[in-house]
């Protein structure tokens, strides 16, 4: 098992005289009821309130058309859908999330912060629903154009816990009513891609306080935007700035 970051650190030091040009892309992922969407949002604020541009999206969704995709692959009336037909419907959601919403606020020099992207495809359809993974990753290569996140947050809790907190707080979905061995695969999957990508995906015990868990957060999106954004991020936003002034 890949090593998980410890609850309790100090509070996250968000350098403000990091490179600002390029935008970055950070992205949280988890089970469901691991609490990423109500760290995300958390996580959004507290940069917001140091200055920096942040926008907030999601998937299946981020979009108007992305949303509409999403209500039918959620729907609790669309029990026939197949594990293929569910790979696509995210694969076209995400098509269009990216070209109208995450490459243009990149380009500008935004942070994204957005709830799942393409690793849950992998842990969902993948590991959860036993499709082929290789060919998840071509897909996702061509629905993508070859983007990727900076890094990402992998919010880890066991399945029977996660699955109680979210039956508790609100209406389940179609993913929501699986077994609880689907959703153990699923936690697995992300797991062992933690472990394949370890430089990219870093796992974080969700089992502490908000607090707690918030201030590790911050601490692991403080080391990416210390680090200079990609070469064609840092062009795209130079090349923007340039026509508009």
């Amino acid at each position: 098992m890949p090593p998980k970051f410890s609850i309790g650190m100090k509070g996250a030091r968000l350098s403000r005289s990091a490179g600002r040009s390029g935008g970055r892309f950070i992205t949280f992922e988890g089970v469901e009821g691991s609490g990423k969407t109500s760290q995300l949002s958390q996580s959004a604020e507290r940069l917001r309130d140091l200055g920096w541009p942040v926008i907030e999206t999601r998937e299946p969704g981020g979009t108007s058309v992305a949303e509409q995709i999403r209500d039918v692959m959620l729907n609790r009336g669309n029990e026939q859908l197949t594990p293929l037909t569910e790979a696509f419907l995210v694969m076209a959601a995400r098509a269009q999330h990216v070209e109208e919403v995450i490459r243009p606020a990149l380009a500008a020099g935004i942070i994204v912060l957005c709830d799942r992207f393409a690793d849950s495809t992998l842990a969902y359809q993948g590991y959860g629903r036993g499709l082929d993974i290789p060919s998840l990753r071509r897909l996702n290569r061509l629905a993508t154009a070859g983007l990727e996140p900076d890094m990402t947050i992998v919010f880890d809790v066991p399945v029977t816990v996660g699955l109680q907190r979210r039956r508790a707080h609100r209406e389940v979905n179609r993913l929501d009513m699986e077994s609880v061995a689907f959703h153990e695969r699923v936690r697995q999957g992300f797991l062992q891609l933690a472990r394949q990508e370890s430089h990219r995906v870093k796992i974080v015990n969700s089992g502490g306080s908000q607090a707690q868990v918030s201030n590790l957060v911050l601490e692991l999106i403080e080391q990416v935007l210390q680090r200079p954004a990609p070469a064609h991020r840092r062009d795209q936003t130079g090349m923007r700035r340039s026509r508009v002034g």
